[in-house]
């Protein structure tokens, strides 16, 4: 047999590109669900153990394909029950993912990059810059390991690209993964409404995503003037807000569904009650929802998190203009697994 390193990891490939694999072997293409089936609907990590499929087709598979699972460097618990999990990666790198508890179920924070390159100014994140994209099937591997981990009897229902990284900014592997994670038949089964993928504002890749996937969209906003989200956000350089703002009413939203605009309110820079007023006038067109997001501290931050009625004050603004606001209370933070405060402190850190 090959040694592993020589083999393909299966969970960079899709059903068709399995598919055509196979056909070019003699094998029927419908075989490839079957495999996928087994890898991803029974978390099977051994050819040799996919009982509907021929002895001669798993000595074929196990010679040119593996199943890997991720190394899973450590794993933190806080206080509130969240989990985050350093994943080392088999380059070396290390990418990290947070398993949330909710009353029924688990949301999980996914990453897709091991870095970030956006450079926002209260995201711990991009301290390391960005190192690489991650592939489809590490993305893929965060769900599929850590669903194989659960500590509870609770399902994980929910995925947030909220992790490491701009997701749009790795958009095809994105792409590639989302099909798995939705594919009710052979793949991870997620309902596409209970996907959510953020972004900071790649306006032409956020408009590509939406003509392409059914996943939920959430925008990072954080501001609602020019001059001080280029402050927070050097993205808003390339795409301001009249252009990211005028994607949002353009963009193909399923029907029933809205746009999430993610607004962290920082103490003394975004939380003025003319913040919100402002806030209510640009978003009021688009069907959408607020989450409001308390600043959470980190390790050399220059920010700080806003004082409760302040807080409170701002929604109350946004409700009596009819909005949908929530205020986002993070867990996690004391094991720095709150939005915001990911590293991966596997990373050799370059400062």
């Amino acid at each position: 047999m090959r040694p592993e390193a020589e083999r393909i990891n299966i969970l960079n490939l899709s059903r068709e590109q399995l598919g055509a694999w196979l056909a070019e072997r003699g094998v029927a293409a419908y075989r490839a669900g079957q495999l996928l089936k087994w890898i991803f609907r029974r978390q099977q990590d051994r050819f040799g153990d996919m009982s509907d499929i021929s002895k001669e087709l798993r000595s074929l598979l196990s010679l040119h394909f593996r199943i890997p699972r991720m190394e899973i460097r450590a794993i933190q618990t806080s206080a509130d029950g969240t989990r985050k999990y350093l994943f080392g990666l088999e380059d070396g790198e290390s990418v990290e993912s947070v398993l949330i508890p909710e009353r029924d179920h688990f949301t999980l924070c996914v990453s897709s990059q091991v870095g970030c390159v956006q450079n926002c100014r209260f995201c711990l994140t991009a301290k390391s810059g960005l190192r690489r994209n991650l592939a489809c099937g590490e993305i893929l591997a965060q769900i599929r390991d850590i669903q194989h981990e659960l500590p509870g009897p609770q399902p994980l229902s929910n995925l947030v690209f909220m992790g490491m990284g701009e997701p749009l900014a790795n958009l095809e592997n994105l792409l590639g993964a989302l099909e798995v994670i939705t594919d009710s038949d052979v793949g991870l089964g997620f309902a596409a409404k209970r996907v959510t993928v953020s972004t900071a504002g790649l306006v032409p890749q956020m408009l590509e995503f939406g003509r392409r996937s059914r996943a939920s969209l959430a925008v990072s906003l954080n501001a609602a003037d020019n001059a001080t989200r280029s402050r927070l956000m050097p993205i808003n350089a390339r795409f301001p807000l009249e252009v990211l703002l005028e994607a949002c009413r353009t963009y193909p939203l399923p029907p029933g569904r809205r746009i999430t605009f993610e607004y962290i309110l920082i103490k003394g820079i975004n939380d003025t009650p003319e913040d919100a007023r402002r806030l209510a006038r640009l978003l009021h067109p688009i069907r959408c929802k607020v989450n409001l997001i308390p600043f959470n501290p980190h390790e050399g931050s220059e920010f700080e998190r806003p004082l409760d009625e302040t807080i409170l004050a701002f929604q109350e603004i946004l409700l009596r203009k009819h909005f949908t606001v929530i205020i986002r209370q993070s867990k996690g933070q004391d094991i720095s697994a709150a939005c915001g405060q990911l590293r991966a402190r596997g990373l050799a850190d370059p400062s």
